[in-house]
């Protein structure tokens, strides 16, 4: 719409949008999701897939290798480039590359280049990481770092190139949080009940996979109060979703309802970085007429003068973009697919790229929560007599004192998987007794990633592994506790290094010699 102004010149009241300022928030969140990322693989990926791993690597490798029928296909199946080189130095190299990238992108300075490096980078470690590299917001992560590749000019690296964000990818960003909310509601409608009849929440905050400081609070708030929790989770998954391609004024709300529901999961859990990745394409919903205002001046100010300035891109980028465009379209029919069907799968991938994926949570919520706590002796003494002490993890409760802690976005990736472990037997996990037969070397790698080690100056001569059924403690208790705990029974058995069958198994797995 257009009205006459006093000069008689023609005004625009509507102007087109931009999205400068779009592209500036979504790359520096990236950026730093990246570089926690990577920060997360070079504190632990040696102690989970290097040579003296919980699950090495070269082992993983080539079993695949044989499974797949040779190297070749294995890499066409699960592209990475450790299937060149896969030593600990390699895997430290590539976190250690990534990590320095990111934080350049986190500073402010991309390009596709630097953002391709990083994109693949880290989908070496999504598809070689084995279980430790497991969960959706893994290949969320690529899907997104894929998209951002496409924002910005191939060379040029200021935080306000001469080139627009091509509008196409703004859109497919929109086209990814609708595909994220969407598939969590559409999981939690198909599955538990507790969704359904509202009292998910009752249990959710107790049970959740890493409880944080503030968990309890949440846990113990009024049932009518977790009821309307419950329905606001709806709102933000079943409903803004469907707002994301509207105009100006519903893709704001939208986009405000999303992002306002992921930082009530970021101070009520510990999900990884999963709610922060979340919003990075949620950021997409919004255009430099929104960022006007709660941006700094300067900033803004800048993102002005280079829409002032901005060239046309090239007919060879602008063909590159309609492209990425197309495939994804053309991708995207499975997961749509998968998210219509009765037997809806979440946080899986259809291509070997991972460019279009399904995603989903929580689809079912426990009502109880198990924790698997590893102990340790140096009594000859193994039964329920011996003075027995526990390897503390660091995010997963084990003192009944202690209150939880704020580690997310950072991923403890060992407490993930004894968290779902808990709910499973040893034989599933059956790395856990790797972990036994090094904790019983005091193998320097395992015990880094437990806080704190009982057995610091000599290795204990017995290790077992006890399931124990967690609550939380009423506040204001008069022992100060956070946790209640009751011992369900034995996970694994006392177990030392001469023991059989640990040792049968260890070698069955090519663990030891």
């Amino acid at each position: 719409m257009q009205v006459p102004a006093i000069n008689d010149e023609l005004i625009d009241v509507h102007p087109k949008p931009t999205y400068w300022l779009t592209r500036f928030m979504i790359l520096r969140l990236l950026g730093g999701i990246y570089a926690i990322a990577f920060l997360v693989a070079i504190n632990q990926i040696l102690p989970l897939i290097g040579s003296e791993g919980l699950t090495p690597l070269n082992l993983y490798i080539k079993r695949i290798s044989l499974a797949l029928g040779g190297d070749v296909s294995g890499f066409l199946r699960l592209p990475s480039v450790f299937w060149f080189w896969h030593s600990d130095t390699a895997l430290l190299t590539v976190a250690w590359i990534g990590f320095a990238l990111s934080i350049i992108v986190l500073w402010g300075y991309a390009n596709a280049i630097m953002l391709a490096i990083l994109w693949v980078l880290y989908m070496s470690f999504t598809h070689l990481g084995q279980e430790w590299y497991g969960y959706g917001w893994e290949i969320m992560l690529t899907e997104t770092g894929f998209l951002a590749i496409f924002l910005v000019p191939p060379g040029d690296m200021r935080p306000f190139p001469k080139h627009e964000p091509p509008f196409a990818v703004i859109v497919l960003f929109r086209w990814l949080i609708f595909r994220i909310m969407l598939g969590a509601a559409l999981i939690k409608l198909r599955g538990d009940t507790a969704w359904k009849n509202a009292t998910a929440l009752y249990y959710h905050f107790e049970t959740q996979p890493i409880p944080g400081p503030l968990s309890r609070w949440f846990h113990f708030l009024p049932h009518s109060v977790l009821k309307i929790g419950v329905w606001f989770n709806w709102i933000a998954e079943l409903v803004a979703p469907l707002f994301v391609f509207w105009p100006r004024a519903g893709r704001h709300v939208a986009g405000i309802i999303i992002i306002l529901f992921q930082l009530n999961l970021v101070i009520s859990g510990n999900l990884s970085f999963l709610n922060w990745l979340t919003i990075v394409p949620a950021l997409a919903c919004f255009d430099d007429g929104f960022w006007k205002k709660i941006l700094p001046c300067k900033l803004v100010q800048r993102a002005e003068a280079a829409e002032a300035v901005k060239q046309e891109p090239s007919k060879a980028t602008q063909r590159i973009t309609w492209f990425v465009v197309a495939v994804i379209c053309i991708l995207s029919v499975q997961p749509i697919g998968n998210m219509l069907s009765s037997g809806q799968v979440m946080n899986t991938s259809f291509d070997p790229l991972d460019l279009v994926n399904t995603y989903g949570a929580f689809g079912t919520v426990g009502q109880q929560r198990y924790n698997v706590v590893f102990e340790g002796t140096s009594d000859n003494d193994s039964t329920g007599k011996a003075h027995w002490q526990p390897y503390i993890y660091k995010g997963l409760p084990v003192e009944l004192d202690k209150c939880p802690s704020q580690v997310a976005p950072y991923q403890l990736r060992l407490d993930w998987q004894m968290w779902f472990a808990s709910m499973s037997s040893p034989d599933q996990y059956s790395w856990t007794y790797n972990l036994v037969w090094k904790l019983l070397h005091n193998d320097r790698g395992a015990t880094s990633l437990f806080a704190r080690n009982p057995f610091e100056k000599m290795p204990p001569k017995f290790v077992r592994a006890v399931l124990y059924r967690y609550r939380f403690a009423n506040r204001g208790n008069p022992q100060g506790l956070w946790w209640n705990r009751d011992s369900i029974g034995m996970w694994i058995r006392p177990m030392n290094v001469k023991d059989g069958q640990l040792l049968g198994l260890l070698r069955s797995e090519e663990w030891i010699k």
